[in-house]
Order: C-alpha cells, then sequence, then structure tokens
C-alpha cells in the first residue's frame, strides 16, 4: 500500500536532516557508452541492439524495461500521453498545471537530489506530461512510490490549486518577452488560428488567470489513468524486483472508463498578408515565414527535417545578413510547421521573406543537389548522435514510439536511403500551392518602408501583452 501525502512529507523531512551530507552520484560511463550505441532504438528490439523489455500491468500501465546489471543507478521516465493539444479553450497552461501539481512541494525534489542521489523533472507540451526521476538503484521502491502518490493521490486542493496558479503567473509576468518569441508566437497564431497549437503550452498570463480548480480536476478525470500512460525504466535493478515493485504501487491505479482522441477543427487557411508586429525596442527585426507541416507520424517526418537543413543552408547564402537563422519542422501527434526565422536589419526583411519564398519554390522544381543532401544527412545524423549520449534521450526515443505509433524503423537506414527525388516530393507536399503565413516584429516604420503594401499592422503584440501585464488574482 502507498503512504498519503502527509506521512511521504514527514518521511521527506526525516531522511533530509540525517543525510543531508550525502553527495549525488553521476551515472556510470559505462551506461553513457551502452546509449551511445543504442541511440538510433527509436522501437523496441531494433537493429542488432536489444531494446527494452515490454511489461504490461493489468491497468493497462505499459512498462519498457532495460537492465543494466551492476549499475548502481536507476532512470524512470513517465509519460501521460496528453498534453497542452487538450486545454480548454482559452484556457491554455492547465496540463501545465495539472503537471505542476503532481509534486506540488519543493521538499520533494529536495529530497530526491540530496537523498536519492538523483533529480526528479517535470515537463509538459502539446503531446505529453513527462515525469522523471531518478536516483540510487537501491531506492527504487521509494521512487515508485513517489511516482504513485503523484498520480493516484494527486493533490488539486484549494490552497494547492491556488499556490501552482500563482506561481506560474509569477513566472510568466516576471520578464516581458523577446521579438524573438513574440515572433515564434504569431507565427503558430497565425498559422493555427485557434486550434491547440496556436497557444503556448505553459500558457500565458491571460490564459492562467481563467484556469480553475474543477478545470484541473476536469483534466485529471479525463487524462491521468494508467492505460493513458508509458513507463520507462533504465538501470541496474531486477526485472522481478521492478515488476513487484510496480504491481504494488502502480497496480491500483485506476485505468480510464473512456478515451479523447485529440481530433481539433483544422484551421483556415492564412492570411497571405505580411503581419508586422510594433516593437521599437528590437534592434533588428525578427521574421518568420511558415507553412502548415506533418505529423509526428507521417512517413515523410524525418525526411521534412532533412529538407529543413538544406532550406536553411540556402536562405543564409541568399541572405548572408540573417543572424539566429534557423528553419525547423515541428511535428506533433497532429501536423505541425515548417518555419523559416531568423534576425534581420529592418532594410532587409523584404529582401530576406522573398528569398524564403524562392527557396521552397525551387526545391519544389528541382529539389536538392546530391552535395547538399549528402552534407545536410550528414549534419542530422551528427544531431541524432548528440542527442543519443544520455538516458533522457534513449527513454525519450521509446516514449515516442508508443506516442505516435512509429514504425519499427532505423532512422540512420531511412536516411541513407533518402534521394534527392524524396525531398523534392516532401518539398512539393509542403510547398507547393500552399500560401506561407509571414511575421514580422520591429519597429514598424522601418518595416513598412521595406515590405510595402501588402501588409496588416498590429501595434501592440496580444501574445506580448499577455506575457508582460502584472498578474492578478483570478
Amino acid at each position: 500500500m502507498g503512504i498519503s501525502n502527509e506521512a511521504a512529507k514527514t518521511i521527506v523531512n526525516s531522511a533530509k536532516s540525517k543525510h543531508r551530507t550525502r553527495q549525488r552520484p553521476s551515472y556510470r560511463s559505462s551506461l553513457i557508452v551502452v546509449l551511445v550505441l543504442t541511440f538510433l532504438s527509436s522501437a523496441p528490439a531494433q537493429g542488432n541492439f536489444p531494446g527494452p523489455n515490454r511489461e504490461q500491468l493489468l491497468n493497462g500501465l505499459t512498462i519498457l524495461f532495460f537492465p543494466r546489471p551492476g549499475d548502481a543507478n536507476v532512470f524512470l521516465k513517465l509519460r501521460i500521453q496528453s498534453g497542452a493539444a487538450f486545454d480548454l479553450a482559452g484556457k491554455a497552461g492547465t496540463m501545465a498545471l495539472l503537471g505542476d501539481s503532481l509534486f506540488p512541494d519543493p521538499a520533494t525534489r529536495e529530497y530526491v537530489t540530496e537523498q536519492l542521489g538523483g533529480r526528479l523533472e517535470v515537463s509538459t507540451n502539446y503531446d505529453s506530461i513527462d515525469v522523471t526521476i531518478a536516483g540510487k538503484a537501491s531506492e527504487l521502491e521509494r521512487m515508485i512510490e513517489l511516482l504513485r502518490n503523484a498520480v493516484v493521490t494527486t493533490n488539486l486542493s484549494v490552497e494547492n490549486v491556488a499556490r501552482l496558479r500563482e506561481a506560474r503567473l509569477k513566472h510568466s509576468s516576471e520578464k516581458p518577452p523577446s521579438a524573438s518569441q513574440i515572433a515564434d508566437r504569431e507565427i503558430a497564431k497565425r498559422l493555427f488560428g485557434s486550434f491547440p497549437y496556436s497557444n503556448p503550452a505553459n500558457g500565458t498570463v491571460e490564459s492562467l488567470t481563467k484556469v480553475e480548480r474543477a478545470d484541473l480536476m476536469l483534466a485529471r478525470e479525463r487524462f491521468l489513468h494508467s492505460d493513458n500512460a508509458t513507463l520507462v525504466v533504465i538501470g541496474g535493478v531486477d526485472r522481478s524486483r521492478l515488476m513487484r515493485d510496480l504491481r504494488q504501487l502502480l497496480g491500483p491505479w485506476p485505468k480510464g472508463d473512456r478515451t479523447y482522441p485529440s481530433t481539433f477543427r483544422q484551421p483556415n487557411t492564412p492570411d497571405a498578408r505580411v503581419l508586422i508586429v510594433d516593437a521599437k525596442e528590437a534592434k533588428n527585426a525578427e521574421v518568420r515565414i511558415g507553412v502548415r507541416g506533418l505529423a509526428r507520424s507521417d512517413r515523410d517526418a524525418l525526411t521534412a527535417s532533412l529538407l529543413a537543413q538544406i532550406a536553411r543552408d540556402r536562405w543564409h547564402t541568399a541572405v548572408p545578413e540573417i543572424s539566429n537563422v534557423f528553419v525547423r519542422h515541428d511535428a506533433y501527434l497532429l501536423p505541425g510547421m515548417f518555419v523559416f526565422g531568423g534576425s534581420t536589419p529592418s532594410s532587409s526583411a523584404g529582401r530576406a521573406i522573398s528569398a524564403a519564398a524562392e527557396v521552397m519554390k525551387a526545391l519544389v522544381q528541382n529539389g536538392p543537389t546530391p552535395a547538399e543532401l549528402d552534407r545536410s544527412r550528414t549534419a542530422l545524423m551528427t544531431e541524432m548522435n548528440k542527442l543519443g549520449a544520455s538516458p533522457d534521450s534513449l527513454a525519450s526515443a521509446w516514449l515516442d514510439s508508443e506516442t505516435y505509433k512509429l514504425p519499427n524503423a532505423n532512422p540512420s537506414a531511412e536516411l541513407n536511403r533518402l534521394i534527392a527525388a524524396d525531398l523534392q516530393r516532401v518539398a512539393t507536399r509542403l510547398f507547393k500551392d500552399t500560401p506561407p503565413a509571414t511575421i514580422a516584429v520591429g519597429d514598424t516604420a522601418q518595416l513598412k518602408a521595406a515590405l510595402g503594401d501588402k501588409i496588416e499592422t498590429r501595434h501592440d503584440a496580444k501574445t506580448a501583452a499577455d506575457s508582460a501585464a502584472p498578474a492578478k488574482k483570478p
């Protein structure tokens, strides 16, 4: 049986006083080496290296277990497979607050760091809530017990909800958004309209003030269930011991009585005019040019990421004065967006926007050259190698395979199979007959002079006002 929140707090405070001098150990280098070798394992039993062992409790909780005999540490990552895409209309940040409520007491994080020699983190994105807890393998039961208390006896008292909301409001209002952040939010709004991906996953000051305790209770009732979750366990623990502890502590976690698919009304075609958002304090103009992208489960999603590398190089070559330049394909459970972005002098904003359009057009008509393909493939594989050198990355790869129902394929082999015609085909899917959304954030007078007549101006960015406004008690 699990212990109550009050008893857990007593244990935390007692343990802190007895063991405050202990230091946090690091993961063994042998585990890091293994993770480097297995970073491409985006699905179980992939390639020649073994993937995780798959188990499932009677309540539907999926377990992905990767044993490391002799390792003194254990890493757990729990994913609730519903995220900010399910925030209620006008109440962005609801699911992020639900994530905060899993471990509302800062003493719990201190306890995991100081006494269990690990860390405790909770993050929320559009598609999921992820809980990461790591520490000594000898303390496995305690870590699972902390997870159990979080998901089975979630504290949504009036006082607790008010305190967590005030903490998020304070964080959101402490620092006004930069021109770059405003541009990122505005391009999402331009592309998605009222679709959930147009709102920040963590919410804004305006939306957080509207979130009530009843909203969190509804979210908990709908999504915080065992059959809507997957747990990855990596480390030096015995399978029989692990399964015994999981059955005892997480076995009582109830199933949901229904599922809530992420089906939403698709956004309208974006306005073709350039939206200018006034930010006179910005030294340069922030430009964003974007189109709707592909879903994470789409067979062409990896190709789109490779295409983004090539588009970035071409765009930067065409307009070398662009700084902080990027082109990225953001893929989610539902189709995301393909975005060009960077900072440029206001006088060059028009040229940067035109160059991005020319890059898209050229990729549709001719595709990339063999040299571009080889160079970009090498760069993307290098990034994947970097991501593979941590327990987080391996766990995330396996969880992504579950969340997005990815096929049992090797990304490295897929990249090597791609030819220029594949990228041209995907460019056609993304760019042909698709009007892009365009944002420019900076000095309005200078941008008007640079961009001409086909513009829409906004002197006070709504997103900036939302984030910079002082927090108010609801």
